[in-house]
């Protein structure tokens, strides 16, 4: 707040001056979150005060009494108000008995010294134990020497056999050793868990080979270093793989299709009957009609890689210019550790709290005569307000990663001489964050809220009806949780760019997120091209990290025969992919902010003096090739005096959109006249249909959302 206080105020006049103007953003977004926060704090402290902490690390038996503490008497419950000082367990009598719609263990609770760490199979084995360790595991009405004698002893007594059990660290529960006790949580793999022989052996393949493990994830993250090093080589030619393999593969699948209808239309039907006749007239028919689609698909996706083939060169440049920046920013890659250590400490105090306020609540005798802890109206409220924190508070955290790395890849992009950066660009960045921008963030990540919660309420409303609705039902929610979906992402990425704004102009979420919208619309194709093709890329960089380190888990563990390797195997690719996903991750979120910086720059600069790019050198490649194709285009003169610096957003839509058209009509008009008879009609009439319903809409489109654009401003 004190940086905010010494801020300059913000212009009345909306002007792009890069990292000139410091102004606090969204100050009572700010204001409200730290209310909000403080409202988790005072859930916390209610939760300890009011809440027994004891019954959730000691624990607590049917009669409410704390084992090893001595306990006030409940009104109205026998066997309450016990000195327990010495009973320190929690035992079970029928340890086995899970009711799975509650989630809780359907038995009588006791409080004894010791769990038995031998199998009893009879009472006497019971009384034995008893005797031998001063620990009684039936009712607290039954001495030991009436286990064998009193006929209440099936009943109060637990369920023989009694299962071998060992207490659980600090939460002194007495659990069976034996795990296939609890098959009934998982009731698809009650075999393979009841196999107690299989499950050793994937354990103990886990817990030998735990140092090949750790060598290997290790691996992975060294992998994942390395490929946002050299990610940047590989662009141009993971590219043109690419565009290979799309165009082989849709002219090979159309190719296909008129071949097996050719040679269906050619087949003899006289030795076939009525049935098989019309079943291969329907067959013929589905496959002219795939054919067709498949032809008009691989028509628009052949005309769609031609015109966006100056687009994919962009998306090459940017990549190459990453590369360049985890050089000059490496603390850049251990970003996803400080998030991730942020998210890991916040959801341990989140998980803390949610179980002291499951303690909470005032101890009611029910008709069993023991003891159910009840939860006020108020305590519920407690419970959706900390779930809320737990979406709002994870969502501040990743956008304060996502306003970081902006400010800090925009700082390297507006520096025009790269020596003059700040020492620790990242540092300088998260200081700009906590100085000036907490509340932008705050904005943006409540409005990602505001998508999720209700998108978990319906997921979990399809999962406690699931089989009961009808399928009206089942679509209509399907259809609600895939809407809100990707609306969520739609949010989430439009966020992430109205972030990499407010780090460059310093203004509030909303102008930000406007000014970033405008960008993008203008800039359509070019979004396109690179949420394409560079999310390809990095996901085969993902694919290629996964492999590697499977690769050599395979070669180290190839030769192991004591025990099971898949399992270890399993756990160290998923760990790679983890990995690799949120490395890759932060190098797409820094192609995203240098698109960004890039299609400002070039909108309000021109290279001109007083208008100099700030882009680098790869970049300023790309727009001297777009200058001289536009010149060679529409035939400027020498001096080049009639032609503008870059091609405008508006202009640039026009020019694909004509391009556009003048691919279509030529392929049509070569297709139907090496057509004739019925395949001419049907030829014209596909163009027809194509020309209206897909040609034409597109253009509308593109030139209503190029009008959408305000006038330029003119930086002063």
């Amino acid at each position: 707040m004190g940086c905010c206080g010494s801020a300059a105020s913000q212009s009345s006049k909306r002007e792009w001056k890069p990292l000139e103007d410091r102004s606090c953003t969204d100050i009572p977004w700010l204001l409200l979150f730290i209310l909000f926060c403080i409202g988790m704090g005072l859930i916390c402290g209610f939760s300890i005060a009011t809440g027994a902490a004891a019954r959730l690390t000691s624990g607590y038996d049917s009669y409410g009494n704390i084992c090893g503490h001595k306990n006030v008497k409940i009104e109205g419950i026998d066997n309450s108000g016990l000195d327990l000082t010495e009973k320190k367990y929690v035992f079970f009598l029928e340890p086995c008995n899970v009711d799975l719609v509650r989630q809780k263990i359907k038995s009588i609770a006791l409080c004894v010294s010791a769990c038995p760490r031998n199998e009893l199979k009879t009472l006497a084995d019971v009384q034995k134990f008893a005797e031998t360790n001063g620990s009684t595991l039936c009712n607290y009405e039954l001495k030991p020497s009436e286990y064998t004698t009193d006929s209440r002893a099936a009943q109060l007594c637990p369920k023989l056999p009694v299962p071998e059990s060992a207490p659980i660290p600090f939460f002194h529960r007495c659990a069976p050793v034996n795990i296939s006790c609890y098959a009934k949580f998982a009731e698809a793999l009650i075999t393979f868990v009841s196999d107690s022989s299989v499950l050793h052996r994937l354990i103990s393949g886990v817990m030998t080979c735990r140092e090949i493990i750790l060598g290997l994830c290790l691996l992975s993250l060294v992998l994942s270093m390395i490929m946002m090093v050299i990610i940047r080589y590989i662009s141009r030619v993971v590219v043109w793989i690419l565009t290979i393999l799309v165009v082989l593969g849709s002219l090979g699948g159309t190719g296909v299709l008129w071949w097996l209808y050719a040679k269906q239309r050619m087949s003899p039907s006289d030795t076939l009957t009525v049935d098989q006749l019309q079943i291969a007239k329907d067959n013929h028919q589905a496959l002219l009609i795939y054919a067709i689609a498949a032809t008009v698909f691989t028509v628009i996706l052949l005309l769609i890689m031609l015109v966006m083939r100056k687009q994919v060169a962009l998306t090459i440049a940017l990549f190459h210019v990453a590369g360049k920046v985890f050089i000059h920013l490496p603390l850049l890659v251990f970003q996803p550790f400080w998030t991730f250590l942020a998210l890991i400490i916040f959801w341990i105090y989140w998980i803390m709290v949610l179980l002291f306020l499951g303690t909470t609540g005032s101890p009611v005798g029910n008709e069993q005569g023991f003891v159910e802890f009840r939860v006020s109206a108020l305590q519920r409220y407690m419970w959706w307000y900390h779930i809320v924190g737990l979406v709002w508070i994870s969502e501040f955290i990743l956008a304060c990663q996502q306003m970081t790395v902006a400010g800090a890849v925009v700082t390297y992009y507006f520096t025009r001489e790269k020596r003059n950066l700040p020492f620790t660009p990242i540092l300088a960045s998260v200081n700009r964050l906590i100085c000036y921008h907490l509340g932008t963030v705050a904005k943006g990540s409540f409005i990602i809220t505001l998508v999720k919660i209700p998108r978990m309420i319906l997921m979990y409303i399809h999962t406690q009806v699931k089989g009961k609705e009808n399928a009206c039902a089942r679509c209509i929610l399907k259809a609600c949780i895939c809407c809100l979906w990707c609306l969520e992402k739609c949010l989430t990425y439009l966020n992430q760019n109205a972030y990499t704004a407010t780090a460059i102009n310093s203004t509030n979420f909303c102008t930000s997120a406007k000014d970033a919208f405008v960008i993008l619309v203008e800039n359509a194709l070019r979004v396109a091209a690179i949420n394409t093709v560079g999310d390809f890329m990095l996901f085969l960089g993902k694919v290629l990290i996964v492999c590697s380190t499977g690769l050599a888990g395979i070669m180290l563990l190839n030769y192991q025969r004591d025990y099971t390797v898949w399992l270890p195997l399993v756990i160290v690719c998923l760990f790679a992919f983890l990995v690799a996903h949120c490395f890759l991750s932060i190098y797409e979120m820094v192609v995203d902010v240098l698109f960004l910086c890039f299609a400002i720059d070039t909108k309000y600069n021109d290279g001109s003096p007083g208008k100099e790019f700030y882009m680098d050198k790869v970049l300023m490649e790309f727009v001297q090739n777009s200058r001289k194709a536009m010149k060679e285009g529409r035939g400027g003169g020498a001096d080049g005096r009639e032609l503008k610096p870059m091609v405008g957003p508006r202009e640039e839509v026009v020019d694909v959109f004509q391009e556009f058209h003048l691919y279509f009509l030529s392929l049509s008009v070569l297709t139907d006249c090496a057509s004739s008879g019925e395949v001419f009609v049907a030829c014209v009439t596909q163009d027809i249909l194509l020309f209206l319903f897909v040609s034409l809409p597109i253009t509308w489109m593109a030139a209503f959302l190029s009008h959408l654009r305000p006038s330029p401003i003119k930086v002063s």
